[in-house]
């Protein structure tokens, strides 16, 4: 395995209660670019931040999101939840999906505190995405706009978590799960093969295993046993749901349901063609990266029927 260092950013850290310690990557928007706001991405079940988001791969322009967002001017963020990469991993705790929300809570203060922004162009994707809706629903003050990537609403027609339950007893069992080069080649092979590049996979893979060889259980445990988890009809900020073409967690009606009950009317669908479960890592992605600068610069209505 080829060693991943990471370069161009800052680390931070902030606590959690008394003993957990959290770790955030920050990169600064491009200088002389117009600033358009400060973006916290928030990583899913099987891999920490910077493998995600910060990710960079030869001959693959952009493989960074982190990077592709600073140059149009966003000031960016990310954090491992509890659990996983830097952040503290010592409690007896699957790490679930309320205790990434709460990571959220604590992350989002201290961004705060240190550069004064007080909302947030949120992203989460698989898990993340529900961590993301969950804090939109506990802190709706903190999120300007939120994307919700590979997101999964009731589980209702979600092929890959039927597969995943029935290894639930398992994850009951424990609060960690083995993590290895393997188990990363399942994310991009078990809905439709192709979709990702094996260089791409490959870098994933080496970044992910450089700082985890195991990963909390419990957001898996929630998404097979506990959903739904979030309320849409608590999730009042403009909203877009991003959904793969062949995506095997985010079941496109279940998604469906869930962004007819969304009170804001400033929301967005979107279907990403030729993508499946981890967008960022497709083949496709300078696509994602387009729809969410579309959506986050999108301007306020003028009107609004009142």
């Amino acid at each position: 395995m080829a060693a991943v260092t990471w370069s161009g950013g800052t680390e931070h850290w902030t606590n959690k209660g008394d003993d957990v310690r959290l770790f955030l990557w920050h990169k600064k928007a491009k200088d002389g670019v117009p600033h358009k706001g400060t973006v916290f991405f928030v990583h899913g079940s099987s891999m920490a931040s910077q493998p995600t988001f910060d990710l960079h791969v030869p001959g693959r322009p952009y493989s960074s999101a982190m990077d592709w967002f600073t140059d149009q001017g966003y000031d960016t963020w990310t954090m491992d939840n509890e659990g996983y990469g830097r952040s503290s991993k010592h409690r007896d705790h699957n790490s679930d999906i309320s205790c990434g929300a709460d990571d959220l809570a604590a992350g989002t203060e201290y961004v705060t505190r240190v550069t004064g922004v007080k909302q947030f162009l949120m992203y989460g994707i698989s898990s993340g995405a529900l961590k993301a809706a969950l804090f939109a629903q506990r802190h709706p003050d903190r999120v300007a706009k939120l994307a919700l990537d590979a997101f999964v609403w009731t589980g209702e027609g979600a092929h890959t978590l039927e597969q995943r339950r029935k290894k639930l007893p398992e994850f009951l069992a424990k609060n960690r799960r083995p993590a290895d080069r393997a188990f990363v080649h399942s994310i991009f092979n078990r809905d439709h093969p192709g979709t990702a590049d094996d260089a791409t996979v490959e870098a994933f893979a080496d970044a992910i295993l450089t700082l985890d060889d195991s990963l909390p259980t419990g957001t898996y445990v929630d998404m097979c046993s506990k959903l739904p988890l979030v309320d849409p009809e608590k999730i009042d900020v403009p909203t877009i749901i991003l959904r793969g073409e062949y995506d095997g967690i985010a079941a496109f009606d279940d998604l469906i349901e869930f962004f007819k009950r969304l009170p804001n009317t400033n929301k967005q669908f979107s279907v990403m063609k030729g993508i499946s479960h981890a967008s960022f890592q497709q083949k496709n992605y300078m696509m994602v990266y387009h729809i969410l600068h579309s959506f986050f610069t999108l301007p306020d209505p003028v009107y609004t029927g009142g």
